[in-house]
């Protein structure tokens, strides 16, 4: 790990001299790539200087370890324990500072909710999350626009399909995917029981063509009009279009505009994503397929939250989870529930690389 650092901080004060070279400056794409990188490595470098001015610390502190007066030994020594117990805390941050980052942490997601069983009470739960993540993603500033939607005529959504853009977004929300549980009283229930509904949820990294290569001939693209929702919104054009991707058999459609040119933009950026996901899986799946078998795959047949109504709470069933603040996550403060899970997958890789 040493010479892991070493390489590191020569980059970084490479970079920084980098940074004020007058042809660099001038040319803004190579600037701004620059940038980014001096920012990603900032963490790190910010940490290991620490490091080391607490080490420094307790080594002008032993001196004192030997000093003839009684309470200036005792006041070394507890301050020594502080700045070792400091010290620990910044080594280990520094070890999840230098784990393998996933290449596709920096991107923009598609977020697709789907009702999965439980028909209409489905359908409203799906309205839920939709809710709690465009909250959650307003609270930190991310921009949310919707690619599709297929609406209910009583509040919810068979499904609805969402662009989330944002610093790091895929980092924080890739462990969203899977089957999302509810387990609550629907309103047309007479007799008070408990009904148990799912949603589906996927987060894809957003796709950009350079990131998958794709051939026109492999598509086949339908225009048909808008089903819309009556009345003055019924589309009198051919305006919502279908994508296929003959290979694969991935279908996309998109109906929201009224333009057939910025459906047809919508529906490639979904299939593009989806096609990357599956190559992604794939490359996966060859790599290592014991290692999926172990830690599971993410992917929406797992069922990975219950959320449970009557008692107020929220469950992770991946690393036993369990908040009594339904309410305040549905508002969007899923932090509560993210930020350990990705202290936990963080920990599981801190293990796997040791």
């Amino acid at each position: 790990m040493l010479s892991k650092i070493k390489e590191i901080e020569r980059h970084y004060e490479k970079l920084e001299a980098d940074l004020s070279r007058p042809e660099i400056i001038q040319d803004q794409k190579v600037y701004q790539g620059y940038i980014k990188e001096h920012s990603q490595l900032t963490p790190i470098i910010n940490t290991l200087r620490e490091a080391n001015l607490v080490e420094d610390e307790i080594e002008s502190n032993r001196s004192l370890l030997r000093d003839s007066d009684h309470e200036m030994r005792r006041l070394a020594k507890d301050e020594i324990d502080m700045l070792r117990s400091r010290l620990n805390e910044l080594q280990t941050d520094l070890k999840f500072l230098l784990l393998p980052k996933d290449p596709n942490d920096e991107k923009n997601i598609l977020l697709e909710i789907r009702a999965g069983t439980g028909g209409d009470e489905a359908a409203l739960f799906c309205a839920d999350l939709f809710r709690m993540y465009t909250r959650h993603a307003e609270s930190n500033h991310w921009k949310v626009d919707i690619l599709s939607q297929n609406p209910t005529g009583i509040g919810g959504f068979k499904e609805i399909v969402l662009l989330i853009k944002g610093e790091g977004v895929y980092s924080k929300l890739k462990y969203e995917s899977g089957v999302h549980r509810v387990q609550r009283v629907p309103e047309t229930e007479t007799q008070g029981r408990i009904h148990t509904s799912a949603v589906t949820v996927a987060v894809l990294p957003e796709a950009e063509e350079v990131d998958v290569e794709i051939n026109t001939e492999d598509l086949r693209i339908d225009v048909y009009r808008s089903s819309g929702h009556g009345g003055q919104h019924v589309n009198t054009t051919d305006s919502a279009v279908r994508i296929t991707h003959l290979p694969s058999g991935l279908v996309v459609t998109c109906q929201d505009e009224k333009s057939q040119h910025k459906n047809k933009a919508k529906a490639m950026k979904v299939l593009l994503s989806r096609l990357l996901k599956l190559q992604q899986e794939e490359q996966e799946s060859k790599i290592s397929e014991e290692r999926r078998n172990l830690v599971g795959s993410g992917d929406r047949s797992e069922r990975i939250r219950t959320y449970n109504f009557p008692q107020g709470r929220a469950t992770d069933h991946r690393i036993g989870l369990t908040l009594y603040k339904l309410e305040a996550i549905l508002q969007g403060r899923l932090g509560l529930i993210i930020d350990p899970l990705i202290t936990h997958f963080q920990t599981e890789a801190l293990k796997t690389s040791s």
